[in-house]
């Protein structure tokens, strides 16, 4: 999925919600737990509740390759059936020597078909080069994070400037808003405006909404722009909303309620 193709999603379905599907099987309802492929069909029934109100999902790498191989087929099975129409993110938070980060990317834009999968900068341009070659493809590089240990790096000064800001300034030379986007935590409102002034026509993917504390009206005050501009994401106050039998129609009405909260902020803005 292109730029423009992501853009039409969000004007079509007034909503910039990605769902995140950071799936544990310990947490999902007692009555799948038993089921031989019991996160498929969590997923697969939480895609079928959340896909008219979001434009993405996230899916978290982590929680999948834990469980081994089982745990990479329900991955893929995952992947397989988010509808086309939605921007699918690989939040892998890869990065490495130039060779190795070509075949990370050859397995999420090639074997498994993600629009986008999250990369760490930290080595530097010749680590995120592979996943900037791709056509139609998004590396999103994480910029600056909600959690605790943001400070102990990303927050520093260098000089004048803090470590992210030098970060954002950078990446954004090495691609462009057609195949760059960045990691910016909900609960960093704040720092916003200073990072749309840096990066002011890329698309943020933005974790920490929900159980972290974020707020939407803040982030989408500080941070939409002309083409939208934003992918906020929700995991756990979504797919956990419930821990019963009826946790797909309380997803339902959790993706609902932050559609219908974007349609507002999306209505004060000019496409």
């Amino acid at each position: 999925m292109n730029r423009q193709q992501l853009i039409h999603q969000i004007k079509e379905k007034k909503s910039f919600l990605c769902v995140g599907l950071d799936t544990d099987q310990t947490k999902i309802p007692k009555h799948l737990q038993s089921n031989a492929d019991a996160v498929f069909e969590f997923n697969k029934a939480i895609i079928d509740a959340t896909k008219d109100h979001c434009v993405s999902y996230k899916i978290n790498t982590a929680f999948y390759e834990a469980q081994g191989l089982k745990g990479w087929e329900a991955m893929e099975k995952t992947l397989h059936y988010i509808p086309y129409t939605h921007f699918k993110i690989a939040d892998a938070k890869r990065g490495d020597i130039g060779n190795t980060s070509a075949q990370y990317a050859k397995t999420f834009f090639e074997t498994l078909p993600f629009d986008a999968v999250t990369v760490a900068p930290y080595m530097g341009e010749d680590s995120v080069r592979p996943f900037l070659e791709y056509e139609n493809k998004f590396a999103i590089v994480l910029g600056l994070t909600s959690n605790k240990g943001a400070n102990d790096f990303e927050l520093k000064k260098i000089g004048n400037d803090y470590l992210y800001e030098k970060v954002l300034s950078t990446v954004s030379s090495w691609g462009t808003i057609d195949n760059l986007m960045f990691v910016v935590g909900a609960t960093q409102a704040t720092e916003l405006i200073n990072i749309r002034n840096i990066i002011p026509d890329h698309f943020l993917l933005v974790p920490g909404i929900g159980f972290q504390g974020g707020s939407l009206e803040d982030v989408s005050k500080y941070a939409l722009n002309k083409d939208c501009g934003l992918l906020v994401n929700a995991s756990r106050a979504i797919i956990y909303a419930s821990e019963h039998e009826n946790f797909a129609s309380e997803a339902t009405a959790i993706a609902s309620q932050y559609q219908i909260e974007m349609s507002k902020y999306l209505s004060e803005i000019l496409f």
